[in-house]
Parts: C-alpha cells; structure tokens; sequence
C-alpha cells in the first residue's frame, strides 16, 4: 500500500533533482528556494527510510537506493500525465498521435522491445513507425514529418539542427550463412574473393566501416552489392556465400538463433553511439516523455 505522506510534490521534486544533479537547478525550474526543495527530499527520504541522494560540492547523485526509486518515479509521473491527457482527449474523442524514425538497426532489434513497453505505458496513444536509412529519417525530423529518430549517430554535416542523446553503443559485425568456407580460415584479408553486401554511400557506417577496412590494409572490394535493406540481407545471405558488413543490431536476432554467424573478427574500432534524435527548438509532448521513458527501460534492462 502506497505511503499516503508521499505527495506529488515529493515526486516531482526528486525526478528534477536527479535531471538536473542539482539543487539549485532543480529548485529554479520547478520556481522553489532551495531550502524547500532541500527539506521536500529529506522528507522524501525519512518516509522512504532510505538515503536517496548523497551531495557534495559538485552536485548530487542518486544512491543505489535512489536509482530504483528513480525509475518508478519517472513512471509515476509520465502515467499522471498520460491520464491527465487521456482525460482531455476523451473529451474530444481522439487519440494522441505519435510518429518514431527508427534506423534498420533500431528497427529490428530493440524497437519491438520498445513498443512493448510504450504499449504497456500509454496503451490509447496511436503509434506509427517508418524505417529507412540516416539521411532520409532525419530529413523528415528536420521538417517535422517525424517526432523523433532512432538511431546512430551521423556524420557531422547531416546533424546540423538536430539534437542528439545516446542510448548506447553498436559496432559493425561481419556475418555468413552458417557452414561458410571462411568460417574455417576467418581471415579478414580474404574477404574480397567473396561478394561483399556493402553499406551504400549516405548510410551512418560507411565512413566506419571504409575507415576500418583502410587500417586493416584491406584494398578496393570489386564484387559487392551495396544497400541497407535488412530484407535482401538476411534472405541473400542465408542463400548465397556473401558476406553482409551490416550494424550489429540488424542481425542481432538471427545471430542469436543460429540463422546467421558472425565473423570471428575484431570490428571494435567500428563502434558508434546510438541514441535519441530530436529537434532542438520543439519542447517534448506528454506523449514524446512517455515514449523516451519506454526507450529508456528497455536500453536500461537490455
């Protein structure tokens, strides 16, 4: 049963405290002193019997303590507002809207998780996903046709008025079908006697993986097929002897049934963030909040 001296106060106080690892900030962006939001965390932490916080000079820090009750916090408040805007939406007898970009490593990988979460979190919100390569999602965050993007981080030119948070990290993965010769001999210096699926100009990691070939001292591939259709891939793949260069995400499930099989080779120098693309000059709805929330549990228990 829910302490009944927990007030919405309490809540909100901690979860800005936590964002902003400050008292100071935190007490400005909610209009407070900081004495007062000083004494709304100590009677937060006397009711929960459990330090919260530990503070220094520097700032604050969630205790392990803190960064469980952080979580339901946050999910306390983004489930108020999504009844709150569920209210005002029954009123005028619509669903909210909500439109994701998720780049083909995203998509395959934790999208489902996400859209599981989200689901379960705001289960009235109208969800609509579009998949396709870097430039192109992020073109269509840029003028507003999306909410928000998915995915890896892109050069610096096709960022420019684009605001980005990482999630994690992703590297590039080499994969076969199972049973492939090079399987036997995974020399990376014999790749170029087979067809190479070859991330095509535009895409987030062909500079990643150019760069990586080049220290390698591998030379020009003559026989490759380029394009970041994940439908081609795996079925071309699975079929033929070719050797698909492709996000480690794309290939994450097949790899774990044993449809596909990675390379035994080191492409660490290939990792890359992925995160959350937004703009800059667009506050989050309600519903966005909801939705980086249900992205962020899953990438928190992934």
């Amino acid at each position: 049963m829910i302490d009944r001296r927990i007030k919405f106060r309490h809540i909100q106080s901690f979860v800005e405290i936590a964002r902003e690892k400050s008292l100071k900030r935190a007490a400005e962006k909610l209009f407070l002193t900081q004495p007062a939001i000083s004494k709304t965390l100590k009677e937060l932490e006397e009711i929960v019997e459990a330090p919260l916080m530990t503070r220094s000079r520097s700032g604050v820090a969630l205790t392990e303590e803190g960064q469980v009750f952080l979580h339901f916090a946050q999910m306390s408040l983004a489930s108020l507002q999504q009844g709150l805007d569920g209210v005002e939406r029954a009123g005028r007898k619509e669903k909210e809207k909500l439109t994701i970009g998720a780049l083909p490593s995203v998509a395959a990988w934790i999208m489902p998780k996400v859209v599981r979460e989200f689901d379960a979190l705001a289960p009235d919100a109208a969800l609509q996903i579009v998949d396709g390569p870097h430039g192109y999602l992020v073109d269509r965050l840029r003028h507003g046709q999306l909410d928000l993007v998915i995915g890896r981080l892109g050069r610096p030119e096709t960022m420019q008025g684009i605001s980005f948070t990482q999630l994690y990290n992703e590297q590039v993965e080499f994969v076969v079908r199972p049973g492939h010769p090079l399987l036997k001999d995974p020399n990376l210096h014999k790749i170029a006697d087979w067809q190479v699926i070859f991330p095509p100009e535009g895409s987030a990691i062909r500079p990643l993986v150019e760069r990586f070939l080049i220290a390698c001292g591998i030379g020009e591939i003559p026989n490759r097929v380029e394009t970041v259709s994940g439908a081609f891939g795996r079925v071309y793949t699975r079929q033929t002897d070719a050797i698909w260069i492709i996000s480690g995400g794309v290939v994450a499930n097949e790899i774990a049934d044993g449809r596909l099989v990675k390379l035994p080779i080191n492409t660490e120098l290939t990792q890359g963030p992925v995160g959350l693309m937004t703009r800059p000059d667009v506050a989050p709805t309600p519903i966005q909040q909801v939705f980086r929330l249900a992205v962020q549990n899953v990438v928190s228990g992934a």
